[in-house]
């Protein structure tokens, strides 16, 4: 099957993601077969490191798809980055203002038009010192549950030793291992058709997050925490 399209700015930002990804770790992809090759998909991610976005790139990538992603507003603000985003089709999430729904109507649509849209559920790096997942915001679900398409689980591990982002230490040396690896997708079967309410979307919400929890614990090989991390609150 042929590789989709991504034009001209994708491939100047494969330029530097593929040697960036290789120098800074050893990567091993894994269940890339579950990214359908084609058709509108969810791709929901843990986040453990500001890095985690070049390697999930790259595994959407070399699943012979184009990469986009939902991010932070402000990321469009920045020299070049945001000509970047813009050409690239990503899609800005301003949070807490009017233009929230915008962003999950432009999602929606980027999926209905058969993209392949990596969200990362938490919002931002987890603050659990043991790197599992917090509490997932419910974007995701609305997203999947207005779409329809294939929610794939998707996990990051090593990440965290190349980038600490709260502690602002980059460690490419001596080179680890970062593995991605992705699931089955997600069966929302049971969910098609009901009234979306908050119940429905915080059920749903658990439940993609709770198979991504899971996946990671078995690239972990260790037991996973039975409730999501909390955020402190003041």
């Amino acid at each position: 099957m042929a590789r989709e399209r991504g034009g001209f700015w994708i491939g100047f930002c494969a330029v530097f993601f593929y040697p960036f990804g290789w120098l800074s770790a050893r990567p091993r992809f894994v269940g890339l077969e579950h990214i359908p090759r084609q058709g509108g998909a969810v791709i929901a991610a843990n986040h453990i490191s500001h890095v985690d976005p070049i390697y999930s790139a790259l595994a959407v990538h070399i699943a012979r798809r184009v990469p986009r992603f939902l991010a932070k507003d402000s990321l469009w603000r920045v020299p070049l980055l945001g000509t970047i985003l813009r050409s690239t089709g990503q899609i800005p999430v301003f949070r807490g203002t009017a233009d929230a729904k915008a962003s999950l109507r432009e999602g929606t649509a980027a999926l209905e038009g058969g993209k392949a849209l990596i969200v990362y559920p938490e919002g931002t790096i987890s603050r659990d010192p043991a790197h599992w997942p917090m509490q997932p915001r419910t974007g995701v679900a609305r997203l999947a549950l207005a779409s329809g398409v294939p929610v794939v689980p998707m996990v990051h591990w090593g990440t965290q030793a190349v980038l600490d982002g709260y502690r602002k230490r980059y460690r490419p040396l001596p080179r680890t291992t970062v593995t991605v690896r992705c699931g089955e997708p997600v069966d929302l079967s049971a969910y098609r058709g009901r009234t979306v309410d908050a119940a429905v979307l915080r059920e749903v919400t658990d439940l993609i997050m709770g198979r991504v929890r899971d996946l990671l614990a078995e690239v972990r090989d260790e037991p996973a925490p039975q409730e999501f991390y909390r955020r402190e609150t003041a």
